[in-house]
């Protein structure tokens, strides 16, 4: 069939909509848009709600891209408040009486090499806006997967804790009010950072003991107490990240002992131990599992994530319940079952606290602390790596 002119654009007008219809779309899509300011910046309250929490988002696939995200908690909708940088291996403190959050992290002129820069970034809590920095000298802040026992306060927040690592360990005290580094102080050995009386700090050591340092006026030590055999490294090796009821550090074992530290003095002082206590259907048995691995709420009880399937080298595995203990009775209160894996948990200090728990897909669920009734299922929709949970406290 030979095709003209004409007969095309008749097939053309007969796929076209009627004029009249057109004319109706058209007259719609004509409206103005309401104008939009640009910006348009919105802030959040200086001082979080407590049921609020800060996730590190530790970003494995671009570590460049690490970042610190500011969730609410009973927001399903959204939970996402903001967010703010906390690059290459940053570690993280949040002050609710300064309204200010911390990083302290690490640069490169040439983005993944180059000349290096540490530095302690504040930020504005209501902007997430930073304010000021401070450069850390010789290139040595610890670089690893972050854990909350290397970068801490001490003097009542006036001053930061920076663990450093060349593999020579040290810890860097800076003035944060002046804005200024006072002095390093070299460790025998030692990790993490537990802060300790007034003005100064503990820490674990290789060889099974603690050492607790006092520091002056001008951050340099002013006395120093080494605690011998607080933790048997071969039988019952203890999780780095204590949960902290008032002054004391409870820490737990990879086999489910609990030890707890009086850090209010100058000198940490065991206060006695507990267990964890057992459960059926272990297999071959239940241990505590996690990165994040237990909590506490204001009660003084512990929350304690764990794992079925414990053995040699699970305790970075995860868990899939949370033990309630009282340490003040060494009885097991009640167990919540997460209805799935968790790597990482941490509880609210609400009168009714929320136990957040962060899974290996990246999404955050919330259950009542209480009875360990779901709350509320985040989604995957705030952070990327979720591995420390900071509630707003």
């Amino acid at each position: 069939m030979r095709l003209t002119h004409a007969s095309i654009a008749l097939g053309l007008m007969s796929l076209t909509p009627s004029t009249g219809a057109f004319a109706a779309e058209s007259a719609q899509f004509a409206k103005p848009l309401p104008d939009e300011e640009i910006p348009s910046v919105q802030s959040l309250p200086a001082q979080y709600p407590k049921d609020w929490v800060l996730i590190q988002d530790f970003h494995f696939n671009a570590l460049i891209d690490g970042r610190l995200a500011i969730v609410d908690t009973k927001s399903p909708d959204l939970p996402l408040k903001g967010t703010l940088r906390a690059t290459q291996f940053a570690n993280v403190l949040y002050s609710r009486t300064k309204n200010e959050i911390y990083t302290s992290e690490t640069f490169y002129s040439r983005l993944t090499r180059g000349e290096r820069t540490d530095a302690i970034t504040i930020w504005n809590t209501a902007t997430l806006q930073p304010k000021g920095e401070i450069i850390l000298p010789g290139g040595k802040r610890q670089q690893s997967v972050t854990y909350t026992g290397v970068f801490q306060f001490t003097n009542a927040e006036k001053w930061a804790l920076v663990a450093n690592f060349t593999p020579a360990q040290s810890v860097t005290v800076v003035d944060l009010d002046g804005r200024k580094v006072l002095g390093e102080i070299d460790l025998p050995g030692c990790t993490h950072i537990y802060p300790t009386g007034s003005r100064g700090f503990s820490s674990l050591c290789a060889d099974g003991s603690m050492i607790s340092i006092t520091l002056d006026e001008q951050g340099s030590v002013a006395s120093s107490k080494t605690i011998a055999s607080v933790q048997d490294i071969d039988k019952q090796p203890l999780f780095g990240m204590p949960a902290m009821v008032g002054r004391t550090a409870w820490f737990v074992s990879y086999y489910g002992e609990l030890r707890g530290f009086d850090l209010s003095g100058n000198v940490a002082r065991p206060t006695g131990s507990a267990n964890v206590g057992t459960a059926p259907g272990g297999d071959p048995q239940w241990r505590p599992g996690g990165w994040q691995v237990i909590s506490s709420d204001a009660k003084g009880l512990l929350y304690v994530l764990m794992s079925p399937h414990g053995r040699e080298g699970s305790h970075k595995d995860g868990g899939t319940q949370v033990w309630v203990i009282d340490p003040a009775t060494g009885t097991q209160v009640r167990r919540i079952d997460l209805e799935g894996m968790a790597t990482s948990i941490a509880v609210t200090r609400e009168d009714q606290p929320q136990l957040v728990i962060a899974r290996p897909d990246g999404a955050i669920a919330v259950f009542d602390a209480a009875t360990g009734k779901p709350l509320r299922d985040l989604g995957a929709t705030v952070a990327f790596n979720p591995l420390v949970i900071m509630p707003a406290q």
